[in-house]
């Protein structure tokens, strides 16, 4: 194998593994979202749990985060306006990548 070869390979891995990383930082985020909102709705417990793997679902429905805001905005109503929302959204993905890479090490 050609020095080139292990250059693409290297490459391959890397931008797989980025990946990866990134949607489990996104399903992370959007579990804590749903968390946060569960909260603000008066849920606990296995309910709350329970609203938070419906925000994970909700992102599955198409690329990018509208689905997810949508699903949580809808859900709060008037309990959070959207800057607060995607406020919350862009925090939450900070303290989501925090976490993994901290289980990693």
């Amino acid at each position: 194998m050609s020095t080139f070869d292990d250059r693409e390979n290297a490459f391959e891995n890397k931008f797989a593994h980025d990946a990866e990383m990134q949607f489990k930082a996104e399903a992370r985020r959007n579990r804590l979202l749903g968390l946060w909102a569960a909260e603000l709705m008066g849920l606990e417990g296995d309910a709350a749990t329970s609203y938070a793997a419906e925000v994970v679902k909700a992102d599955f429905e198409e690329a990018g985060d509208e689905d997810v805001y949508r699903k949580v905005s809808g859900d709060l109503g008037d309990k959070a306006d959207e800057k607060t929302i995607r406020s919350k959204m862009v925090l939450l993905m900070t303290e989501a990548k925090a976490q993994i890479l901290q289980e990693v090490k």
